[in-house]
């Protein structure tokens, strides 16, 4: 269905990789109860979206913004503007 070459799949394979870089580094700069409450995570335009799992956590999560913005821009050697934390459903 898919060939190997594909410029779509490619495309759709890197932002794959790149989102798991970017919830890899949002759940080392957190402490771990907060950590496996993130589900998702990715930056847009200089903004980090965060989903987490539960309104309690993203009122926890938002003490961190701070801590987040230096750590995983360093990490990903990005220059992060904005947090955005959003509530989605739990990790399966």
């Amino acid at each position: 269905m898919f060939a190997a070459g594909d410029s779509a799949l490619g495309a759709l394979q890197a932002q794959t990789r790149a989102r798991s870089r970017v919830v890899e580094q949002v759940w080392a700069a957190l402490p771990p109860p907060l950590a496996r409450a993130v589900v998702s995570a990715g930056i847009d335009q200089g903004c980090l979206t965060i989903g987490v799992a539960g309104g309690t956590w993203a009122s926890r999560l938002r003490y961190a913004t701070d801590a987040l913005r230096a750590r995983v821009g360093e990490a990903l050697g990005v220059d992060i503007r904005s947090i955005r934390i959003k509530v989605v459903p739990p990790r399966a």
